[in-house]
């Protein structure tokens, strides 16, 4: 069976600008890979755009082309996390194409356990952004509006500097293009995705029951990550007994 198109991203990019070259999207790529990194050594609180910038061996005003604060970019990587994971669960899905309901449900939740497991960051900022502590800082960016809506409107790569104080866009106020209810979002995506591999309708239903799902899931691999870091086996082997029982009959 041919899996359901994950090629381009089919969420709505937390950026104020889309890099429209090539070596911008490279850049904008080594950005949020170094974000990824510095949320597993820093967290999300100490987490900053100059550290970032630093990291990803780029100027702090690339940074600032591309995101608000750090918050967007943080979403970003959610948002990038969530079409990845996608792309794992359309491609398991595709490669074996007898898999039935309850070997569908297992790739979901085994793609889902291994990405935090061994994806960076993603423990910390799998699908949504930390909820903000109170009293966050202000989210201006340093140099006030956004810019442009493309790359050329600023020239090749954009790589002034925006202002002196880089930092003062690290705070938590809102962020354009971020997604309130992520687990929505991800059981919109799942139902697709398992609704077109076991060929039946992906109906009100079945959203239903996945979006219960996925609450359900987060919730207790969340317990099984605080439990132990590799996510317990025990807590992890009662997750899937129970998305059996609850999806199976739905999806069979």
């Amino acid at each position: 069976m041919d899996p359901v198109p994950q090629t381009r991203p089919q969420t709505a990019p937390a950026l104020r600008r889309a890099p429209v070259q090539q070596r911008s999207a490279e850049r904008l790529a080594r950005i949020l890979d170094a974000c990824a990194v510095l949320l597993d050594e820093t967290g999300y609180e100490r987490l900053s755009t100059r550290a970032v910038a630093v990291r990803a061996g780029v100027p702090i005003g690339s940074v600032y082309r591309f995101f608000g604060n750090k918050r967007a970019m943080v979403a970003a990587l959610a948002l990038r996390n969530l079409d990845r994971y996608a792309e794992r669960v359309s491609e398991r899905l595709a490669a074996t194409p007898l898999l039935d309901a309850h070997g569908a449900i297992d790739g979901v939740l085994d793609e889902f356990i291994a990405m935090k497991r061994t994806v960076p960051g993603f423990a910390l900022v799998d699908f949504g952004v930390p909820a903000a502590l109170p009293g966050g800082a202000s989210d201006s960016t340093p140099g006030g509006t956004p810019g442009n809506t493309s790359d050329e409107a600023s020239g090749a790569e954009g790589d002034t500097a925006i202002g002196d104080g880089e930092d003062e866009g690290d705070g938590e106020g809102g962020s354009r293009g971020e997604v309130e209810d992520p687990n929505r979002l991800v059981a919109e995506r799942i139902c697709a995705l398992l609704a077109t591999h076991l060929g039946r309708p992906a109906d009100e239903e079945l959203r239903r029951k996945v979006l219960v799902g996925v609450e359900t899931a987060d919730a207790l691999v969340r317990l099984a990550f605080r439990a132990d870091p590799a996510g317990d086996p025990a807590l992890v082997d009662e997750t899937r007994l129970l998305l059996h029982a609850y999806l199976g009959p739905s999806l069979s």
